[in-house]
């Protein structure tokens, strides 16, 4: 037990450490999410009026979703492609805890990181259109971190991919759009599909809890039940392929090849 809480210190100390660095590029990024927000709020405004007023509070849900599922998608998948640049792959596979375990420890700080940076971005969103909605934190961050799980599979799925071929940064930017559709597939799915599409069942289940104020216990259990199953469903698979990718680059020799 002290070995795991000295693996998770360390990954967390490091990642601070990161984030300190290099916080320009973390700002950067959330004032590029919050402009692409305020050309869609305002320009909507001049040219649909009225249309784009009852669809606000489902934009505004729309973008926190989308900042948190992209978030933690990227951090899991760009790690990877960090640490085979940096030199240390090879020193993360041959680590007691093994590289698997070492990329778990930063998938919690990533969602804890991209939950509460998302919640940082919704209160500015929500400042500048002057609407309100339900946030009840006991409801919403227990749905969110529900709902971007299937990402982080995600993420390890395209982190395997590009510890086997390297440099994917353009798959990687087409499944960014990929989450749109999903976050939006609510609006034009219905039914058991919708609970078998990643995010999609997540972002109905939000919608609800803070457009009515549904609270997490207020859910049926048969919702809740099917909201936990397929996000850990898409996360297992997601780490089970992420560890196929790994033995087959351990097998290849280019495990710290770039």
């Amino acid at each position: 037990m002290s070995g795991h809480r000295r693996l998770l210190v360390a990954v967390f100390e490091k990642q601070f450490i990161l984030l300190k660095r290099y916080w320009l590029n973390t700002v950067l990024m959330l004032f590029g999410v919050y402009i692409m927000f305020a050309m869609v709020f305002f320009g909507g405004q001049t040219v649909g009026g009225n249309s784009v007023d009852s669809a606000l509070d489902t934009i505004v849900i729309g973008f926190f979703l989308f900042l948190a599922a992209s978030a933690a998608y990227f951090d899991v998948a760009r790690s990877i492609m960090q640490e085979a640049q940096w030199g240390t792959l090879e020193q993360l596979y041959m680590s007691p805890f093994g590289i698997g375990r070492v990329l778990g420890v930063k998938t919690v700080f990533n969602i804890v990181v991209s939950t509460g940076l998302a919640i940082g971005l919704l209160g500015l969103m929500l400042v500048t259109t002057g609407r309100s909605l339900t946030v009840d934190v006991v409801t919403i961050v227990p749905l969110l971190v529900m709902t971007i799980l299937p990402a982080v599979g995600i993420g390890y799925f395209i982190a395997g991919l590009s510890l086997l071929y390297k440099r994917i940064e353009n798959v990687q930017q087409l499944l960014q759009f990929g989450f749109v559709g999903l976050i939006a597939a609510p609006g034009v799915v219905q039914g058991p599909i919708l609970a078998l599409l990643p995010l999609s069942f997540g972002s109905d289940l939000l919608m609800r809890a803070m457009t009515d104020g549904t609270r997490l216990w207020e859910f049926s259990p048969l919702e809740l039940t099917a909201l936990v199953a397929s996000s850990v469903g898409y996360l297992v698979v997601g780490y089970v392929v992420f560890g196929r990718f790994v033995e087959r680059t351990r097998e290849r020799g280019i495990m710290g090849h770039y």
